[in-house]
């Protein structure tokens, strides 16, 4: 029967160590397996007998470290056993390796087990799951299983008195506290809150949920949730066994709180948003819905708490809709926007579970150790050495400053990983007699290394994947090949080396700097380049001409490549230069104040089926701490410039509008904090000192503005606007970036320069 693992963790009885593992079976039922399994890992050399008064079995094996020094198996009966016996070996002079692999991980490796399972074995009904299999066989499956979800959120009024609202697929349900009837559907009412939290807790268990979310669900639901059971006195068991739930609250930032309850997986609908790359002004759920799924929330409150309030006492089913529409649309963002789908695909390619699924040093380590265990090699622990030094960056080129027609971009189709499989670049490769050398100096064994070999595999599912239109998979393999190089760069990965990481990226230069050389030496100027792109100036008369020579540029080149890495180093090449985009006008603007030209910073214009668009980088217009009035002044500047329209008189009504004050709902920033509000100590920005004018944060992200008595949070603004300070330091710098090209400056046009249009030159 095949499956898919929500939830792994093992237990203790009577010291010897059960591997459990929990999820869903394809025919819609619960599981839990439960399989004895032993700790080991390896030691070299022979220096002395470890001396520790812990029960364990030393065993000879075929396998080896990476030098070839042949390796003995340490295998212990408690996994809480192998710190004390590895600082026994290791304190006798034994090398120890593979000691800090967690007992579970272990354990799946061994069996080929990545998210998705196959069992064979009889059961048994159990309780809190439907089968129960002890001591099966379990192996790898490749096959997807539906999951069940149930989203959750919880209502809190000043008073105290809970509102509850459940959601899936076939399940509506709210929880409140009334000692009167609530004459609505789906509507449940109790007089206290204690026999709500007990209808609750059976109603999750009735569900039985794979996966339980919300939005901010850990850091606020939960949250209440457990100190409320624990108010009275109800144990905090919302998982699969009679275990109680675990909660690790973060306050420290850029840490994510995370939860545990045994038997279903935890995801916050808001760490999966920030997780997927989806980018959003600031992580409201408001914001969330509104971007992804172009719905709001069903009441924007202004004093959220004492509303609450009122609509509980006046008006008690529009605040049951409200808490019902929320769990709703956390479970549609997870659902339509595919987030749970590519964590399971995640997963499933990692063996991560669904909660660390964009753990990239773990993902790495599992695939990793899943095939040196093949080659009967034994991988060291990590080294936790600290080091100032870090790997040498990409290159990014000094870019040619200008306004220009016709721009495309070329780009080398997953520039690293295709580095790493080209020239062998892998831990085990990795030699100083290796015949292949780096330009940094590293050297590289011919023998086909385990990453080049993981990354050509994940390459052809990806094609699969784009062939079958499974946009999903695709983006999901292709972040877990783009991670490689970022682990190998990480002092935190036990295959870390400053060496390796930068055969990577000084292979990336050299080959980044030879298309720039090639294209140029074909008449074409490459007014910029980064890491993995070149931006040429085509010369053309039309987007057709532009088009044909940016698509025969990458054919030359990629023969040159090939001929070239045959000839030098004897491999073959998987490097692919291929042709992106063209951008009809494209801006590439000075350093401010300077002469020469920004890097990571440009727009331009493209066509797509016959329709304009912008697109942004590195510019105001696509960063969260610039106004939405100076994106708007932005764009629409440079779609004048851009269509050679003159932009006087729009710069003049702007400016004169905005001190009109037809811009004030658009003059807010939003700046997040990079720590807790007291570590800043030294220094204190504009958004620390609107924040610590508020009560209470319920963001990281602060909305303030700027007023004539200084910064002030949006919603407690209680001067009048600075307009002088939006002129100077939001209009004037981005229309100076654009107006220099014309030899004319944003002030010559507020004060009316002579000059009659801005094309007149």
């Amino acid at each position: 029967m095949k499956g898919f693992i929500v939830y792994s963790t093992y237990r203790l009885k009577e010291n010897k160590a059960y591997v459990h593992l929990y999820g869903r079976l394809e025919n819609g039922e619960s599981f839990l397996t439960i399989s004895h399994a032993r700790p080991y890992f390896y030691v070299s050399g022979d220096y002395g007998k470890a001396d520790a008064e812990i029960q364990f079995d030393l065993e000879e094996t075929q396998f080896t470290n990476f030098a070839g020094t042949p390796v003995k198996k340490v295998i212990a009966w408690n996994p809480r056993d192998v710190p004390a016996l590895r600082q026994a070996f290791e304190k006798a002079g034994f090398t120890c390796y593979e000691a800090d692999i967690r007992f579970v991980v272990r354990f799946l490796i061994d069996h080929g087990i990545k998210g998705a399972i196959n069992i064979e074995g009889n059961y048994e009904r159990g309780e809190g799951v439907d089968r129960v299999y002890r001591e099966a066989e379990l192996t790898g499956a490749g096959s997807k299983v539906k999951l069940r979800t149930l989203s959750v959120d919880i209502e809190t009024s000043m008073e105290g008195n809970r509102i509850y609202s459940m959601y899936s697929d076939g399940l509506k349900e709210m929880l409140a506290v009334s000692k009167e009837p609530i004459d609505m559907d789906g509507v449940l009412a109790f007089p206290n809150e204690k026999l709500l939290l007990e209808a609750f807790s059976r109603r999750v268990q009735e569900f039985d949920p794979d996966v339980i979310t919300g939005w901010n669900f850990i850091d606020f639901d939960l949250k209440i949730l457990r100190e409320l059971f624990q108010k009275h006195r109800i144990p905090f068991n919302l998982g699969r066994n009679n275990s109680e739930g675990k909660l690790r609250i973060q306050s420290a930032f850029f840490r994510e709180s995370d939860a545990d309850l045994p038997g279903r997986a935890v995801l916050d609908g808001l760490h999966l948003i920030r997780s997927s790359f989806i980018r959003l002004q600031d992580y409201r759920l408001e914001t969330a819905a509104s971007k992804l799924l172009g719905e709001s929330k069903s009441v924007a409150f202004a004093n959220k708490g004492q509303e609450i309030d009122d609509m509980y006492k006046l008006d008690i089913k529009s605040l049951l809709r409200y808490n019902l529409k929320d769990a709703e649309l956390v479970y549609r963002i997870l659902y339509e926007k595919n987030l749970l789908d590519l964590a399971i695909e995640l997963s499933m390619l990692t063996g991560m579970q669904l909660e660390r699924v964009n753990a990239s040093i773990a993902s790495l380590d599992f695939l990793y150790i899943s095939e040196t265990r093949k080659l009967g090699k034994a991988v060291p622990c990590v080294n936790r050495n600290s080091t100032d030094e870090r790997i040498k960056g990409g290159f990014v080129r000094d870019s040619t400053p200008g306004i220009y027609d016709y721009v495309s971009v070329l780009d080398f189709k997953s520039l690293y990983p295709s580095i790493m499989r080209t020239f062998n670049i892998d831990p085990l490769a990795f030699s100083p007699d290796g015949e292949i050398e780096a330009p940094n100096g590293a050297r590289f064994r011919r023998e086909k290394g385990i990453l080049p070999r993981l990354i050509q595999e994940l390459w052809e599912e990806r094609e699969k994947a784009k062939k079958a239109k499974d946009s999903v998979k695709s983006f999901a393999v292709k972040t877990i090949m783009n991670s490689f190089f970022g682990v190998l760069a990480s002092p935190n990965c036990r295959f870390f080396s400053l060496e390796m990481g930068n055969a990577i990226t000084h292979f990336g230069q050299f080959f980044i700097k030879l298309a720039a050389s090639k294209i140029e030496e074909q008449g074409y100027p490459v007014i910029y380049g980064d890491t993995d792109s070149v931006f040429v100036d085509t010369k053309a008369k039309s987007l057709e001409e532009a088009r044909k020579t940016s698509q025969e540029i990458p054919v030359l080149l990629n023969k040159f490549y090939a001929s070239y890495i045959q000839e030098k180093y004897g491999l073959k090449s998987y490097l692919e230069l291929e042709y992106e985009k063209t951008f009809v006008r494209f801006l590439m603007p000075r350093i401010r104040g300077g002469e020469k030209g920004s890097k990571k910073r440009y727009a331009g214009m493209i066509k797509v089926d016959g329709k304009e668009k912008f697109e942004f980088v590195g510019l105001e217009s696509v960063r969260r701490d610039w106004t939405d009035a100076a994106k708007e002044f932005q764009q629409k500047l440079l779609d004048l410039v851009f269509h050679k329209t003159d932009a006087g008189d729009f710069v003049r009504t702007f400016v004169a509008d905005m001190k009109a004050g037809k811009y004030d709902d658009k003059l807010i920033y939003r700046k997040e904090l990079q720590k807790p509000l007291h570590e800043y100590t030294k220094t204190t920005p504009p958004h620390v000192k609107a924040a610590r004018q508020l009560k209470e944060l319920d963001s990281t992200i602060i909305s303030y503005v700027m007023t004539t008595a200084g910064p002030e949070p949006e919603q407690k603004r209680k001067h009048s606007l600075d307009y002088d300070h939006y002129i100077e330091k939001q209009l004037k710098p981005i229309a100076d970036t654009i107006l220099s090209f014309y030899d004319i400056s944003f002030d010559d046009i507020v004060a009316g320069s002579t000059q009659k249009t801005l094309f007149s030159y």
